[in-house]
């Protein structure tokens, strides 16, 4: 389960990347581009079998929104259904046969199983949240008053702030890892038959995943841009 890693220097530092995650990494936001081009190429009202599952996949983003955000909440359904949609991709990769291809150095595998992506996308996350947040409240978003209770309230909710990234991403990394493993344990020890329950289940958690990581973020957002009662 080892990387590619391709290693440069910049000004006499050493800079190493996953070559691997990047080029999964591009070929799962390829996929999803291509799905959004094609359902919205020639749309009409009466739709054809790609516009209207693409309308039914918008259909679920907003009536998840409007169930846990009350108000203006249709802004958030780009960053909401890109996330979804790229991490079901990504997922899913771990479970195609990829590692047929053999490379010099690690595999072609799922990229959500780089910690590194899956840090960055909940770094994205938690910028998007907090200027949601402080767009809508200003600087009551960090402190409500300047009272003792007060200030400790905010050091504890701006500590929460930043583990919330910290458990997206974590979560989403160790299932989608732990599940390629068990794959390839599975490869190596009945390579026939053992594998596809295994497979079978780490597609259900594909989409899990997924779905945790979406409502994680919603709820996140909810929590930032709602109203103080």
């Amino acid at each position: 389960m080892e990387h590619w890693v391709y290693t440069f220097y910049i000004n006499g530092h050493a800079v190493s990347v996953n070559l691997d995650t990047i080029f999964t990494m591009w070929f799962a936001m390829g996929v999803v581009i291509a799905f959004a081009i094609l359902a919205t190429r020639n749309l009409s009202l009466i739709p054809n079998k790609i516009q209207a599952l693409g309308e039914s996949i918008m259909k679920f983003f907003y009536g998840t929104l409007d169930t846990m955000i009350e108000g203006k909440n249709r802004e958030h359904v780009p960053l909401v259904a890109s996330l979804f949609l790229f991490i079901l991709t990504a997922n899913l990769m771990g479970q195609l046969p990829l590692r047929i291809i053999h490379l010099k150095q690690g595999e072609i595998a799922s990229p959500t199983n780089d910690i590194n992506l899956t840090a960055a996308m909940a770094v994205i996350v938690l910028l998007y949240y907090v200027f949601m947040g402080i767009k809508a409240k200003g600087a009551k978003f960090f402190i409500h008053d300047f009272s003792f209770t007060g200030i400790v309230m905010a050091l504890v909710e701006v500590l929460e702030m930043f583990t919330r990234p910290l458990s997206l991403a974590i979560r989403l990394f160790a299932n989608i890892f732990a599940g390629e493993i068990l794959v390839s344990i599975a490869l190596g020890s009945m390579a026939y038959f053992l594998p596809l329950p295994i497979m079978l289940f780490e597609i259900l958690v594909a989409f899990i995943q997924a779905t945790v990581f979406m409502m994680l973020t919603i709820a996140y957002i909810g929590s930032a841009v709602k109203e103080e009662h």
